[in-house]
Formats: C-alpha cells, sequence, structure tokens
C-alpha cells in the first residue's frame, strides 16, 4: 500500500520558486510527526523541515527560504520553496512516522513512511 506521494518537483532557474506537495494516506497522516528530506548523488539523505503538533522546524541550509506546512482536510504536507540555489538540487521525500524526536536530525530510517521522492534540480 502506497502512504506517501510527493509532487511538484522540477528545473527552475536560481532564485525561483517550488511548491512541493505530499499526498498522504490517512494512516500516514495520522503520524505525529512529518518532515522532508533531500538526498543528493552521493550523499546521505538530509533533513530539511519537520512539523509535529504545529511546531516547525528548518535546517540551517533552508530556513527562511524554505517553510513546511499541513492542509488536514486534504491529507497534505506541503514545502513551499523560495530564492532556490543550485545546491538545492536533489531528490525531495516525505516521510511520517513516530520518531524518539521530530527534527530535521532525525534519521530518515526512524519515519514508519517514505514516499517515491520528486526531483528538483536548481540550475544558475
Amino acid at each position: 500500500q502506497v502512504h506517501l506521494v510527493e509532487s511538484g518537483g522540477g528545473s527552475v532557474q536560481a532564485g525561483g520558486s517550488l511548491r512541493l506537495s505530499c499526498v498522504a494516506s490517512e494512516y500516514a497522516y495520522s503520524r505525529l510527526c512529518m518532515a522532508w528530506f533531500r538526498q543528493a548523488p552521493g550523499k546521505s539523505p538530509e533533513g530539511v523541515a519537520s512539523t509535529s503538533y504545529g511546531a516547525t522546524e528548518y535546517a540551517n541550509s533552508v530556513r527562511g527560504r524554505f517553510t513546511i506546512s499541513k492542509d488536514n482536510a486534504k491529507n497534505t504536507l506541503y514545502l513551499q520553496m523560495n530564492s532556490l540555489k543550485p545546491e538545492d538540487t536533489a531528490m525531495y521525500y516525505c516521510a511520517a512516522g513516530r520518531p524518539s524526536t521530530c527534527s530535521t536530525t532525525t534519521p530518515l530510517s526512524e519515519y514508519d513512511y517514505w514516499g517515491q521522492g520528486t526531483q528538483v534540480t536548481v540550475s544558475s
């Protein structure tokens, strides 16, 4: 059963914006913690933003540029990305679960579910 489906990725020039969406199954959406990760080629997954009980946290590399939000009526998690930089290029994944800590430093392996990802490419 597919629990999380991401969309909204694409190719943009530096300075541009994208909004990623993650539609979750009822079961996945009920998880206490939801987050966005990204993985660039040859690198480990990096926590970008997380949210739990309305609280949000961002990685230093994206704070002030990215915004994580939820639409409970649509079981959807969003990531609004502004002022994109070439170093933001990566595959982006959403995740849901009950990790020991809901934080951008929590490893992806501690989440119960994650999607197939959506590619974001930022050109200079």
